[in-house]
């Protein structure tokens, strides 16, 4: 095959099987929004427990933001492709496979989990202290100022670090789908790259930009919603 011709495969878009794509894409979706809802979970409270235990004068207090701070710097610093090998046994056990869009999702969990909670750590720094200070004056509890001051002040920082980590999801998901976790990665990898089908490859590639900015789009307008500067 000569260049120019592998070049006009890339445009024969009749060799790609539309039902396997969108099916393909689904699976992207479904594995995304499934991990997004669990990083937002657990990174707020991984990031909440980095900012109340961070000036802490108790021994048991500085051990609890060592250790915090250690599995966040550790399973942040891994590379996803290689945190998936290491999960294999933990994500055996936990749904049963290690194939497949739910078996993606531990990995999916433990490598974007950390990096939004320094997010959230970094968005509750930026809020203003005299807020908090005011709060506290009035009598709210620790609880009160985290749910009534802290979350909302910092609310669009938070969104927009969701959005941040989403996208880096959808990446990830391509990555795990190299190796069988399913969805556009997977396809993009089997039918495309070993089958010699650049029209799939490419096919796979737009649909995923397009997923990454329908993503951004609902991320940015989220923020405007409630950002109220």
């Amino acid at each position: 095959m000569n260049n120019s011709t592998g070049f006009a495969s890339y445009f024969q878009f009749k060799n790609v099987n539309w039902p396997n794509l969108e099916a393909a894409a689904w699976e992207t979706i479904w594995m995304t929004v499934v991990a997004v809802v669990i990083v937002a979970i657990f990174g707020l409270l991984l990031g909440l427990l980095l900012f109340e235990t961070r000036n802490s004068n108790s021994p048991l207090i500085k051990a609890l933001n060592w250790i915090v701070s250690a599995f966040v710097n550790i399973f942040r610093s891994i590379p996803f492709i290689i945190l998936i090998v290491l999960l294999l046994n933990f994500t055996q056990i936990l749904v049963g496979s290690i194939t497949g869009p739910k078996a993606a999702i531990p990995s999916l969990v433990f490598s974007a989990a950390p990096f939004y909670a320094r997010l959230v750590e970094i968005a509750f720094r930026e809020v203003d202290a005299g807020v908090i200070e005011a709060a506290t004056a009035m009598g709210a509890t620790r609880w009160q100022i985290i749910y009534k001051v802290l979350i909302p002040e910092s609310l669009p920082a938070l969104i927009s670090g969701i959005t941040v980590t989403a996208i880096s999801l959808i990446g990830y998901t391509a990555m795990a789908g190299a190796i069988g976790a399913g969805g556009l990665g997977q396809l993009a990898y089997t039918d495309g790259f070993q089958s010699y089908n650049n029209a799939i490859t490419l096919a796979a590639t737009v649909a995923i930009v397009i997923i990454v900015m329908i993503f951004q789009l609902i991320g940015d307008r989220a923020v405007k919603h409630v950002d109220k500067r």
